[in-house]
């Protein structure tokens, strides 16, 4: 099988996608890749697997590349003096796109579009996982605990201190910040406004246990191991993705009730909403009860750490696909008036 991994994006998380789809070059060894490249102008570029390399892309060498245009069916590009078209040729599509592009729905809407079987999050999944106040909301109706959280406009809040202030449609660390008292509550909103214009607040509560399971369903559940994440307080973007990049994980055990119902949340979050995708969702526990924290619906490196057999889930994923239902158009509506007409 061939896969084709899309990366980069006109994103804050434009970078960070850049090393995900470098370090899943090293992970995935058993079947083929493409890789294209979607600059900071959203131009799409056919990039060579030695290039795969940090700086080809930070040096700008990635423009001498081949230039790609997507279209029905696939990507294609111009060949040879005479620039015949010819079509890039794969067998699924891998959505590597973090943050903006990616995950907003951009890029799932185009694949879908143009027919593109491709490994993401659709367009609709995108919208409630992007945004934390809709995912909040969409985690109550399936029945999955949130943390308490308000809306803000301005740097007051009805928490008591200490506060997480978050921008509502990024990254999960990016502009997020600990406020203890009222002058680090203001440099946290003016921080987070930076990034986005809708805020929220959340009650900073200590003692939480936060955990990560990564899954998708390929006509059968397929979870990953569950990590339990040591930190001290709270992992701030640069500490977050300092070590995103892993190919592995040291994964204490954890209490098996305990991990069947983080599992039992995940399957609420992800059934018949999350369809194509391998997502990772964040959870918090504390006193028993479990939280949903956010969800990544395309996580760094896809998670690959978290699992025994990285290559097996996603090739369980991709032939386990499901494409968009066709629509028959046949224009018996129109027909019909026509004959009433009787023209």
């Amino acid at each position: 099988m061939t896969f084709l991994i899309l990366f980069g994006g006109s994103s804050f998380e434009h970078e960070i996608s850049i090393v995900s789809a470098i370090t899943l070059k090293d992970k995935i060894k058993k079947h083929n890749l493409k890789f294209v490249f979607i600059d900071k102008n959203r131009d799409f570029y056919l990039i060579d697997k030695e290039n795969m390399k940090s700086k080809f892309f930070s040096t700008g060498e990635y423009k001498k590349s081949t230039k790609l245009e997507i279209t029905k069916g696939g990507f294609k590009y111009k060949k040879g003096l005479l620039k015949k078209e010819e079509y890039l040729d794969f067998d699924v599509a891998i959505n590597l796109i973090h943050g903006r592009d990616g995950e907003d729905g951009k890029i799932p809407g185009m694949l879908e579009f143009f027919k593109i079987k491709a490994i993401t999050p659709n367009i609709e999944s995108c919208a409630i996982s992007y945004n934390k106040v809709l995912t909040k909301l969409f985690a109550k109706l399936r029945g999955v605990e949130v943390i308490d959280y308000e809306i803000i406009n301005e740097p007051k809040t009805k928490f008591d201190f200490p506060v997480i202030v978050k921008p509502a449609r990024l990254g999960s660390s990016i502009g997020v910040s600990i406020a203890r008292n009222q002058d680090e509550f203001n440099y946290a909103f003016d921080v987070a406004k930076e990034f986005d214009d809708l805020i929220i607040v959340e009650p900073f509560i200590e003692g939480i246990e936060e955990y990560n399971l990564a899954g998708c369903f390929a006509n059968e559940w397929i979870f990953s191991k569950v990590e339990k994440v040591e930190k001290k307080e709270f992992l701030d973007f640069e500490k977050k993705y300092m070590d995103f990049s892993r190919k592995e994980t040291n994964l204490n055990s954890i209490d098996k009730n305990l991990e069947e119902k983080l599992k039992e949340n995940f399957k609420k979050i992800y059934k018949d909403e999350f369809e194509n995708a391998l997502i990772r969702c964040d959870f918090f526990v504390k006193d028993d009860i479990i939280y949903l924290n956010e969800i990544n619906p395309i996580p760094g490196s896809l998670a690959n750490y978290l699992f025994d057999n990285f290559e097996e889930v996603l090739e369980k994923l991709a032939n386990n696909l499901k494409e968009e239902k066709e629509i028959i158009i046949d224009y018996q509506y129109i027909n019909k008036i026509q004959m009433a007409k009787g023209k």
